[in-house]
């Protein structure tokens, strides 16, 4: 089979939530529709090709402008937006998902604690001092988007066969004119196009003993590229009941507006982490694991569950939908990919060279900090120009360079077996050297025994004695070790000959699971109260320090000990806000007592010391 017929037989099912406005396309519709820039710090972007006449051959001239020359695409521009005219106010941004049936869920700000809700103020402050993409953008986009779906209806998605460490990594990117998280889904950003990818790892159906795959290859493992999870996080193996599929075709479940891809249909809790919080986050990280694991303190139940690992209140929380009952695009689905278009970026004169030769971002630059709203470079880049690891080395990607394809398993265990076997002989050869060494000082040592005019040639011999002694423990040590681990090995190679696979998910650090829905006392109210409890903190804050000045540390105490019960009340957390307060004072009131009476406390610890060494010394004298 060629590369794209193998592909086909593998390509992935796109399961979109309702509500989503952009779908994968092919580039050379947007690109017609975009214009050309480039800017350099302190000045103007510069047009260098206007819309409507960019072409890829003009996309992909070389150029040099400088080291600190950024190039960027423009999918919306003002006089894009000035043609649409009022149909821009027709369009409220987030009535365009509710249209198409999309309906918030449990409010986001009601899933966490004020911290969290603090944090998520200052990140939405944060936007009106960093590059954003306007609103009108987003919903021009949707327009725009909607005129070249009219003028030809399409889906498409850039596939890649790459072969490596045994591996035949299918790679499928999928191209997005608009990611509309933030205006759409009240998520994290937007940004002008968005490149999303999935990867599907086969190797050579070689074994004798197992069935023949119909292509000569058979899949082993799948990785979906999902917001921040890396490396062994991303993937699940191919018989994983996690991964979804219709025949040989896995399901992927889309967020909307963000397009980041999941495994199971529902709502992913995503949390930011605003830069300058870093260190107040990884503190927090580090108190919350002594809080559990070595005082084993009361821990909510919801912190317990698999789909979140880490829980910190400086982290901004966002949802995710990926509920999957909207469009469905691929096998067997209303709607079908056209033919999958192939990266030979090696060919100078491949159509799709632009994959290589176009190192620019693909929509607005908007000079964001963060970069989370400026456009995203193309599948093979970074926005800094670099080649990105999940192009270069799609295995490290995912975590799959310490793990063999299954067809070279048994022969590399079994190579690695004689490997120690080989260092087992060289070890006893080293054993015995060492001893006749060790024993050929000792027997010079106690001849010397007692002999003033030896003495230096004595001390010299007795430090050899110690150090040879030392490295002959140390050699039997690892000969020790390494028996256990040729015995282990033996075991592991009896397993695999019988089929044993091993455990699927032990690789699996942080799962990415749907959070369950909170159930909350008087639910829409609580929602209500997650929405205003912040700005109305705040507000009570300023009317103490300027009406009740002289009682304002009492009135702060007062303030956040109602808001604490109001939100334990809504969540059903009363049991566990008096037991976590009941431990908190008692490690206090530990601390305190400890501060004012430490000198008595050591007196009464030294006599009771002092007590038990005379029971347990006259328990010995008198047998």
């Amino acid at each position: 089979m060629n590369d794209q017929d193998l592909l086909r037989r593998f390509e992935p099912i796109v399961r979109y939530t309702k509500g989503e406005q952009f779908f994968p396309m092919d580039i050379e519709p947007y690109i017609r529709n975009c214009s050309l820039w480039m800017q350099k710090p302190g000045r103007e972007a510069i047009c260098l090709v206007p819309d409507g006449q960019l072409t890829i051959e003009k996309l992909i001239e070389l150029r040099a402008d400088g080291f600190e020359a950024v190039y960027f695409l423009r999918f919306i521009e003002e006089h894009d937006l000035e043609k649409l005219g009022t149909k821009l106010f027709k369009y409220p941004l987030r009535n365009i998902a509710r249209k198409k049936g999309f309906r918030p869920g449990r409010g986001r700000l009601a899933r966490v604690g004020y911290s969290s809700r603090f944090i998520d103020a200052l990140f939405s402050i944060s936007l009106f001092a960093r590059g954003r993409v306007p609103g009108d953008t987003a919903v021009g986009a949707c327009l725009e988007y909607e005129r070249i779906m009219a003028e030809k209806e399409h889906y498409s998605y850039y596939g890649r066969v790459i072969h490596q460490d045994g591996w035949i990594v299918l790679q499928y990117w999928f191209f997005y004119a608009f990611n509309n998280w933030r205006s759409g889904f009240s998520g994290v950003n937007d940004h002008e196009s968005d490149w999303e990818m999935i990867c599907i790892y086969l190797y050579e159906n070689e074994d004798k003993g197992e069935v023949k795959h119909p292509l000569g290859y058979k899949p082993e493992w799948i990785a979906y590229a999902s917001h921040d999870f890396h490396g062994d996080d991303l993937r699940r193996r191919w018989d994983d009941p996690e991964v979804q599929k219709v025949g040989e075709h896995p399901i992927i479940y889309t967020g909307a507006g963000s397009h980041a891809s999941y495994f199971s249909s529902g709502e992913y809790m995503t949390e930011v982490v605003l830069p300058f919080l870093t260190p107040m986050v990884r503190l927090l990280d580090q108190f919350q694991r002594f809080w559990r694991r070595v005082l084993k303190q009361y821990q909510p139940e919801l912190l317990q569950e698999e789909h979140q690992t880490t829980f910190n209140l400086f982290h901004v929380p966002f949802i995710d939908y990926a509920r999957g009952d909207g469009l469905s695009i691929g096998y067997q689905q209303e709607k079908q990919w056209d033919t999958p278009r192939l990266f030979t970026p090696q060919l100078p004169n491949s159509k799709e060279c632009w994959v290589s030769h176009y190192r620019g971002l693909w929509g607005l630059y908007t000079h964001d900090p963060v970069s989370g709203e400026d456009a995203p470079a193309g599948p093979m880049y970074n926005r800094n120009g670099s080649v990105r690891n999940a192009w270069f080395d799609p295995i490290s990607w995912a975590g799959l360079s310490k793990v063999p394809p299954p067809n070279q398993v048994l022969a590399q265990t079994r190579a690695r077996r004689a490997e120690i076997e080989a260092e087992q002989t060289k070890l006893n050869e080293s054993i015995a050297a060492k001893r006749t060494e060790l024993i050929g000082f000792s027997v010079e040592a106690e001849a010397m025994q007692g002999l003033p005019y030896l003495k230096k040639q004595y001390k010299s011999h007795y430090k050899q004695l110690i150090t040879l002694s030392a490295e002959l423990v140390n050699l039997r040590d690892n000969l020790a070790a390494n028996d256990i681990l040729l015995e282990t090995l033996d075991q592991y190679i009896q397993r695999l000959q019988a089929g044993d696979r091993g455990a699927m998910r032990a690789h699996i650090h942080h799962g990415h699971h749907p959070v369950p829905d909170i159930e909350f006392r008087y639910g829409r109210l609580a929602e209500v109260w997650a929405s205003i409890s912040m700005g109305l903190i705040m507000i009570i804050f300023v009317g103490l320090f300027f009406l009740a000045p002289e009682r304002m540390g009492l009135g702060v105490i007062i303030l956040l000990s109602v808001m604490i019960f109001i939100e334990s009340t809504f969540r059903k957390q009363l049991q566990g806000l008096v037991s976590g307060l009941t431990n908190m004072l008692a490690v206090v009131a530990s601390l305190v007592l400890l501060f004012e009476f430490s000198l008595p406390i050591m007196m009464v610890a030294v006599l009771v010391m002092g007590g038990y060494i005379i029971w347990q010394n006259l328990r010995e004298f008198l047998g």
